[in-house]
């Protein structure tokens, strides 16, 4: 039996209405996936809230390891001031990061992947993923903040010994921040709790926008 023109016509029309609703609907969850991964008004450069976790993070790993090798205190302080400046600049100011710091931005990215997750239309894809990425930001956060604790340890003391043992925990926890760490010991290192970093969100994040047609 053949469709009648007019009503085929208002078929047509109607699975395209529902298809600019649906578009329009994911707009809001995809311009959050946006924030996290590719562009944030505020941030330096508006990179993204991710790679500028990294960015910050990169700069604290290498200055972590030089204060964890450092041969005096002196050398050991000035390193360890820089790592706490690329890890919260409200803190430290003055450094070689790029002024906004990993704390921010993670704690930033945990935010707005959630606000994708929650808005009207976001997909079933967003949501998985978005449980991944977040939970990996908020290991983030958790042990940036316990490097913010250590810094002020080692920059307070002048026991040597102390200081050079408070390095070394710094340089483990910004390889945690930068490639996550198994913690669980079952050999691989997930998205999990007390286990993911900025490599894992990174991944869940790629993952995410490909399951959005957004790569």
């Amino acid at each position: 039996m053949t469709i009648p023109k007019i009503r085929f016509a208002v078929l047509i029309a109607t699975a395209c209405l529902f298809a600019i609703s649906g578009d329009i609907a994911a707009q809001a969850s995809h311009a959050h996936m946006g924030h996290v991964a590719d562009s944030w008004g505020d941030a330096p450069d508006e990179a993204g809230l991710l790679p500028t976790a990294s960015a910050e993070a990169e700069i604290a790993a290498l200055h972590a390891g030089l204060a964890a090798r450092a041969s005096g205190l002196g050398s050991m302080k000035a390193h360890i001031g820089h790592v706490l400046n690329a890890i919260d600049p409200s803190v430290e100011p003055s450094g070689p990061g790029k002024g906004y710091g990993v704390v921010k931005a993670a704690t930033g990215a945990a935010t707005h992947i959630r606000l994708a997750a929650n808005a009207d239309g976001a997909s079933d894809n967003v949501k998985l993923h978005a449980n991944h990425v977040g939970t990996s930001a908020d290991n983030v956060v958790q042990w940036a903040k316990r490097i913010v604790e250590l810094c002020a340890e080692v920059k307070a003391t002048d026991d040597a010994a102390a200081a050079a043992e408070a390095a070394q925990e710094i340089e483990k926890l910004t390889q945690a921040i930068l490639n996550g760490r198994d913690a669980d010991g079952d050999g691989r290192t997930s998205w999990g709790e007390d286990e993911g970093g900025l490599e894992q969100a990174a991944f869940h994040m790629n993952l995410m926008k490909r399951g959005e047609g957004m790569d």
